[in-house]
């Protein structure tokens, strides 16, 4: 399938897959999106409603790394705190595209192109330090085979939209999502369509409709009580 850079709003670069009309992030900002939906409504959320010193976070998507290095930029902007990330991709970018890609250019961060360039020269399936009390662990399999019970705090759920591929949005991937979350454990997703939001709701979730990225009206949280 034929993929190609795609400049977005904020200057920062996407990888667009023209026969499918998809993109890994928001034409009208790759950075912005990933700030808005999973920083802001996602890591910050979290942060301002537990005291956690030792947080766990999932990601459905770990594609071009951008949501990572954001959460290395807050992990070290807060301080004391360990994370344990975990990023899930079926299909991993290639070398050749994620050194392309201009995120630790653009990210406000020391040392962010080491952290990008470390990230995805890590081996699959082995956790490894990224800096200090930031460990990540990279598992390349299908969304549908995560099986973890009662581990994570935080899932950035950034898979393909539903458009491409619905199978990924279904009331059986959320309970996974749900069974893998702890208590008070918080989902962030770009998403906002009516049906991901029944999906979510009927595997026990909370669900919330928040203000959306730029170029987007609204997207979803979802917080298992």
């Amino acid at each position: 399938m034929k993929r190609e850079f795609l400049k977005t709003a904020d200057g920062s670069l996407t990888i667009h897959l023209p026969d499918l009309n998809e993109q890994y992030h928001s034409k009208h900002g790759a950075i912005q999106e990933a700030k808005h939906v999973f920083i802001k409504m996602g890591w910050d959320y979290y942060f301002q409603n537990n005291n956690s010193k030792k947080v766990s976070i999932l990601e459905i998507g770990f594609g071009t790394g951008l949501n990572c290095l954001l959460t290395i930029k807050s992990a070290i902007d807060y301080k004391n705190v360990e994370i344990n990330y975990t990023g899930i991709e079926a299909f991993p970018v290639s070398e050749k595209e994620w050194s392309e890609l201009n995120y630790h250019q653009l990210v406000e961060l020391e040392d962010a192109g080491i952290y990008f360039k470390r990230m995805h020269e890590l081996k699959w399936e082995i956790k490894e330090e990224i800096f200090p009390s930031f460990n990540l662990l990279k598992n390349q399999k299908k969304f549908q085979d995560v099986n973890d019970k009662n581990t994570f705090d935080l899932i950035y759920f950034d898979a393909f939209g539903a458009r491409v591929q619905p199978e990924l949005w279904t009331e059986d991937v959320f309970l996974k999502m749900y069974n893998s979350l702890k208590k008070n454990g918080v989902l962030v997703t770009y998403s906002a369509k009516g049906s991901v939001r029944r999906a979510m709701q009927n595997t026990g979730f909370k669900v919330e409709r928040l203000n959306g990225p730029p170029g987007k009206r609204e997207m979803l949280r979802a917080v298992k009580f």
